[in-house]
């Protein structure tokens, strides 16, 4: 993504991607970063569709903020720092969704993975989807880096005007890592459910900005790392 400014284009990041929704990335990249510009153009290069070019009133600011070099398919935790770091940027999402149903937060991977044709195809792609409290899927993308296939998720509801994700469940198909939870938060996303394991990180930060962290969730069970209170667990 080639930022214009009133010098010469600067290269603002270098994405390792699945091609498909790249708008949805993009936006949801800059959204992850807390890079969005309020005003912007965003469009393909005509001669070269892997080159975006985004232009703005806002360029020193994001300049300044980039973060220069390669974002890997492997890993997005590289260019976000830490939880003091995020602390800065970004606040305690809100919730509007009332009490969840334990019953379909565990569902919830199962309906992602129906959503996933790539991976049914190949095996080998990741996948992130918005839900209603209630469990309908809003929308769900793939991607071989499961933060991308965050970045698109969060980046659709974002060309839609659907940000913060106060009332909306993030679910991912992979394991919860600190980016993960980190994309949430600047998402406004207060729930995440993901299929694999969390790491400390990810529930430390969970813990700090009181999102509530399902993990495990898996044979219609889950793990909850972080902010309970959401759900409508027994005793509770």
């Amino acid at each position: 993504m080639r930022l214009h400014g009133p010098d010469s284009p600067l290269v603002l990041a270098v994405l390792m991607r699945t091609p498909g929704h790249d708008r949805e990335l993009l936006t949801g990249w800059l959204v992850s970063e807390g890079l969005l510009p309020a005003e912007r153009t965003l469009d393909p290069d005509p001669e070269n569709p892997n080159v975006w070019h985004l232009h703005t009133p806002e360029h020193a600011r994001l300049a300044l903020g980039a973060r220069l070099g390669v974002s890997s398919s492997a890993c997005g935790v590289c260019g976000s720092g830490s939880v003091e770091r995020l602390a800065v940027r970004a606040e305690a999402p809100r919730w509007t969704g009332g009490l969840l149903d334990p019953a379909m937060v565990a569902a919830l991977p199962e309906r992602l993975r129906a959503a996933q044709p790539g991976f049914a195809a190949t095996g080998g792609l990741h996948a992130a989807g918005l839900f209603t409290p209630q469990g309908k899927l809003l929308a769900a993308f793939e991607d071989v880096g499961r933060h991308n296939a965050t970045d698109k998720a969060v980046g659709w509801a974002t060309l839609r005007g659907d940000l913060p994700l106060s009332g909306q469940v993030l679910a991912v198909s992979s394991r919860a890592g600190f980016e993960i939870v980190q994309k949430a938060v600047t998402a406004g996303a207060a729930v995440v459910v993901a299929v694999g394991a969390a790491s400390s990180l990810a529930a430390d930060t969970a813990a700090t900005f009181g999102v509530t962290l399902c993990a495990f969730t898996r044979e219609g069970r889950f793990t909850v790392y972080a902010a309970p209170g959401r759900l409508a667990l027994p005793g509770a």
